[in-house]
Order: structure tokens, then sequence, then C-alpha cells
């Protein structure tokens, strides 16, 4: 951690802190006529809650404009979307193929046979690099292109059962 995340860090839980502290201290205190202080808190919990629509709501919109996400977005390398279909059983991955070529975009096609399973793809040093769900009776996409040549692990990323540590395979990904 950065010497001024872990002091950031701290400063804020200090404040946590002592709001926790002031309302321990303040409980104790009996008060008779709440119609005021309950006025106030209505009013400050109504301008929080438009200041926040009108700062996290541009952001909001600006970053989900381009959802859904189309088959463009994977085309981040050249040449033709190669289309692989993932179905989990429990407790294995069957790929329509096990290699594909580095540079070209990938569309995994996932589904489930029997029970949910997360779908993860790891690199060689086990750094996830794409994942998402396989599902009963429902299809999810997966678009991703692998820009390094190797061997990937799919792995199962939910548990499944007892044989789940076991779910795994590999594609390879071969160099233009």
């Amino acid at each position: 951690m950065q010497p001024i995340a872990w002091q950031l860090s701290l400063v804020l839980m200090t404040l946590v802190a002592f709001g926790f502290a002031f309302v321990a201290i303040n409980s104790g205190r009996r008060q008779d006529d709440y119609a005021p202080l309950q006025i106030r808190a209505y009013r400050l919990r109504t301008r929080l809650f438009w200041g926040l629509v009108l700062v996290f709501g541009p952001a909001m919109i600006y970053t989900l404009m381009d959802l859904p996400y189309g088959a463009t977005r994977a085309r981040t390398g050249s040449g033709a979307v190669q289309v692989i279909d993932a179905t989990g059983y429990q407790w294995r991955w069957e790929l329509s193929q096990d290699h594909v070529t580095a540079g070209q975009p990938v569309e995994f096609r996932v589904t489930s046979a029997d029970v949910n399973h997360g779908f993860g793809i790891y690199d060689a040093n086990l750094h996830l690099v794409a994942q998402t769900q396989g599902m009963p009776g429902y299809t999810n996409t997966l678009r991703h292109t692998f820009e390094e040549p190797g061997t990937y692990k799919i792995l199962c990323m939910e548990y499944c059962g007892v044989a789940h540590h076991n779910m795994m395979t590999e594609i390879r990904v071969d160099a233009r």
C-alpha cells in the first residue's frame, strides 16, 4: 500500500471512530422534542440525496452509454471472430475447440447443462483475464482477444459440488 494511501485510510478510520464515539456519548441524553431535529435531518437527507444524484448521475449515464457492448468491442485484433461453445457439467468443461490464434477475437458462448458455473479464463501466472457465468437454459457470450500465445486455464469460479476443484480445462493460444 502506498504511504499516502495508508495515511488517508488512517484519517478516514479516525473520523469514523469519532463519529461512533459522538453518537455513543450523545445517545444517553434524553430528548423530549424530536420534531426540530427530525425536520433538520430530513432536510439534510434530501439535500444529500440530490447532491449524490447530481454528482453520480451524469457519471453513471456516461459510463453506461455504450451498453450493451457489441461484437465490435472484441475486434481489437485482425481476422474473423473465432467461436468456441463452452458447456459446463459437474465437474468438467466441454469446449467445441481447444485452440485459437493470438490477436484474433474469440467469442465464447457459455452455458451449463446442470447447475451454475463460473467460467474464468486464467493466464500462465493464474491471473484472471476474462470471466462470465454459465447457467442452465441460458447462453452468455464472452468476447476476448488473446494478445499473448500460450496455454490458458479455464476454471470454474462458482462452487458446483464436491469435485468443483477439479473442474478445469485448458485452451492453447497459438501465435499467428
